[in-house]
C-alpha cells in the first residue's frame, strides 16, 4: 500500500532541510496500552507499507497503580522492541525511528527505562509532549483523505490512546488547533472500571466524569468529519463487525453503533467478549473504557459518527521522515510549536468580554509568568532536556509578552523584571542550545568513518563539559531568584494604576 501525503498541518510552507530519502525505515509507537510498528520504504514523501506488527503490553497500567514502570513492563517492552527490530531487519529497514508517549511521560523512572531500552535493543526512543503526538498522529490519519473526490474543508482527528487523548482540528488539512488531554482507555479503566462486568454504579461514575471533563474543552467550532485512530477505536470497529455485521468497508460508527457496543461490554464479563468475538482478552478489558471516551467526544461536538483510521502516529513518523529526513522531529516540534503560538496569540487578541487593553496585559503577563515558573524546580534538580526546553519558550513568550504590554507598567519596575527574565532566557538558551549541539553530533557518529567518530567522541564529550557548567549556573541563578517575590512584584508593583496608563 502507497501513502502519498505530504505531512499537512503546517502553519505555512517551508522547504525541507535535508535532501528526500529513498530508504526502508521502521515506525515504532511505544504507546501506553499497544506497541505497534510499521517498516515501510520511504521515497518522495510517500511511504509504501511492507508490514505492520503490534502487542498489547499495557505499559500505563503499572504506571497508573505506581506512578512507575514496573519490571515485568518493561521486560515485556524490551522482548516485543527486539521482535520488531527483527521484522524491520527482515524487510531491509536501516532506520527505526521510535517514539513514547503519555504513559511514559509520567513514569517516574522513564529516564532508567529509556536507557534499558537503547542498551537492550540498540533503539534509541524520543520521548515527544502531546502536542508533537498530536501533529504527528494527524499526519498518519489522515492519509486517505487525498484519495477522496470530494475534499473535506474541515476535518478533526482523535487519536484515543490508553493514557491520553490527542485532538486536532483542521481546515484544508492544515491544522488550526490541537489538545492532549490525559484521559485515555487504560486511565478510565483503571480509575472506573476495574470490575468486571462493571457496575452501574461504576458506569455512572465514569460517564458523569468523561461528560464534565470534556464539556471543559473551550474549542467550540466542531469539525463535520472526526476520524478516530488508535487501538481501541480499531478494535470496536472489529466488534461491530463481529456482533452486529457492520460491513467491514464501513469505516464509519455511528452513535447508535457505539451505544450498542457499550451495552454488550457492560452485559458479559471480558472473557465472554474476548471468546466470542476473537479479541484479545486485555484489549476485551478495557474496550468498554474507549467506546464511552468516543460516545463523550461525539456528544461534546454534537456528531452523529466517527470515522475509524487504522493508521497513527507510527505511519506520521515515517510520512515526517520522508518528507523531512534527518530533521523530521525538529521539523515537527517547530510546527506544533507554531500552531501553540498562533492559539496562544489568537486568545490573546480576542480577549475576553468587555476587557481593556490593560487588563488583557496584566492576565497575559501574570499568566506566562506561572507559565516559566512552573519549571523552575525541574530545572534546578535535574539536567532533564525538556524541562530547559519548556522553560526557555516559556521566558521568551513572558519577554513577548513585556515588549507588548510595556505601556501598561511602571518604568522601573519593568526594568528590573524584564532584566531577570533577560538573564533567565540568556542562561536557558546556552544550556538548550549545547542539547541540541549534542544530539546533533551524536545523530553523526553511526554515520562516521573511524577516523571522524574520534573527533565526534572527544568534541561531544567537550560539549558535555560545557553543558555541565551552564547548568551550574543556571541552577545557580534560579536557586538565587526569589521566584515568591518576583511573583509579588509582578501582581503588586508591575503594572501601573487604571487612571495612570497613557
Amino acid at each position: 500500500m502507497h501513502i502519498n501525503n505530504v505531512p499537512p498541518g503546517e502553519v505555512q510552507e517551508q522547504p525541507a532541510l535535508s535532501q528526500p530519502v529513498n530508504e526502508v525505515a521502521a515506525g515504532i509507537d511505544i504507546g501506553s496500552n499497544t506497541l505497534r510498528v510499521v517498516v515501510a520504504r520511504c521515497c518522495s514523501e510517500q511511504i509504501e507499507i511492507l508490514a505492520v506488527d503490534e502487542r498489547l503490553v499495557r505499559i500505563g497500567e503499572s504506571v497508573n497503580a505506581t506512578g512507575a514502570i514496573s519490571g515485568e513492563k518493561q521486560e515485556l517492552t524490551i522482548a516485543t522492541l527486539q521482535q520488531f527490530r527483527a521484522l524491520g531487519e527482515k524487510y531491509g529497514a536501516t532506520r527505526i525511528f521510535a517514539v513514547a508517549t503519555e504513559a511514559i511521560r509520567k513514569a517516574s523512572n522513564r529516564e532508567a527505562f529509556l536507557a534499558a531500552i537503547q542498551q537492550e535493543t540498540g533503539i534509541e526512543v524520543q520521548l515527544i509532549e502531546g502536542e508533537v503526538e498530536a501533529t504527528i498522529t494527524f499526519y498518519g490519519a489522515t492519509y486517505a483523505l487525498p484519495q477522496r473526490e470530494e475534499q473535506p474543508e474541515r476535518i478533526g482527528v482523535m487519536d484515543l490512546g490508553g493514557g491520553s487523548t490527542e485532538l486536532v482540528l483542521a481546515r484544508e488539512l492544515q491544522i488550526i488547533w490541537h489538545t492532549s488531554l490525559p484521559v485515555g482507555s487504560g486511565v478510565i479503566h483503571d480509575r472506573y472500571l476495574t470490575n468486571d462486568p462493571p457496575t452501574s454504579e461504576d458506569l455512572t461514575a465514569a460517564r458523569t466524569f468523561l461528560a464534565n471533563f470534556f464539556q471543559d474543552i473551550k474549542q467550540k467550532d466542531a469539525p463535520p468529519i472526526l476520524l478516530a485512530t488508535g487501538g481501541s477505536a480499531n478494535v470496536v470497529h472489529l466488534l461491530a463487525q463481529r456482533a452486529f455485521g457492520h460491513p467491514e468497508d464501513q469505516l464509519a460508527l455511528t452513535h447508535e453503533d457505539l451505544v450498542r457496543c457499550e451495552g454488550l461490554l457492560c452485559a458479559l464479563p471480558a472473557e465472554e467478549i474476548a471468546k466470542r468475538y476473537q479479541i484479545e482478552p486485555k484489549r476485551a478489558r478495557i474496550l468498554l473504557a474507549g467506546v464511552l471516551i468516543m460516545v463523550a467526544v461525539l456528544e461534546r461536538f454534537q456528531l452523529e459518527q466517527i470515522e475509524v483510521s487504522s493508521y497513527g502516529i507510527r505511519e506520521g513518523v515515517l510520512l515526517a521522515y520522508a518528507r523531512y529526513g534527518e530533521q523530521w522531529l525538529a521539523q515537527v516540534q517547530q510546527r506544533a510549536e507554531q500552531v501553540s503560538q498562533q492559539l496562544e496569540k489568537q486568545t490573546e487578541e480576542g480577549g475576553r468580554e468587555g476587557e481593556t487593553f490593560a487588563e488583557a496585559g496584566r492576565r497575559v503577563i501574570l499568566d506566562r509568568t506561572e507559565k516559566m515558573l512552573e519549571w523552575r524546580d525541574a530545572v534546578i534538580e535535574s539536567e532533564e532536556i525538556e524541562a530547559v526546553h519548556k522553560m526557555r519558550v516559556a521566558s521568551r513568550r513572558l519577554r513577548a509578552a513585556l515588549d507588548a504590554y510595556e505601556a501598561i507598567c511602571k518604568p522601573k519596575e519593568f526594568k528590573k523584571v524584564y532584566r531577570q527574565v533577560k538573564i533567565l532566557a540568556g542562561n536557558l538558551g546556552l544550556a538548550r542550545d549545547t542539547d541540541v549541539m549534542i544530539l546533533n553530533m551524536q545523530s553523526r557518529l553511526a554515520e562516521a568513518d573511524p577516523v571522524e567518530q574520534a573527533g565526534l567522541d572527544w568534541f561531544i564529550e567537550h560539549l558535555k563539559a560545557e553543558r555541565q557548567r551552564y547548568q551550574k549556573k543556571l541552577s545557580c541563578f534560579l536557586s538565587a531568584l526569589d521566584h515568591h517575590e518576583l511573583r509579588r512584584q509582578i501582581e503588586e508593583k508591575l503594572f501601573l494604576k487604571e487612571d495612570q496608563h497613557g
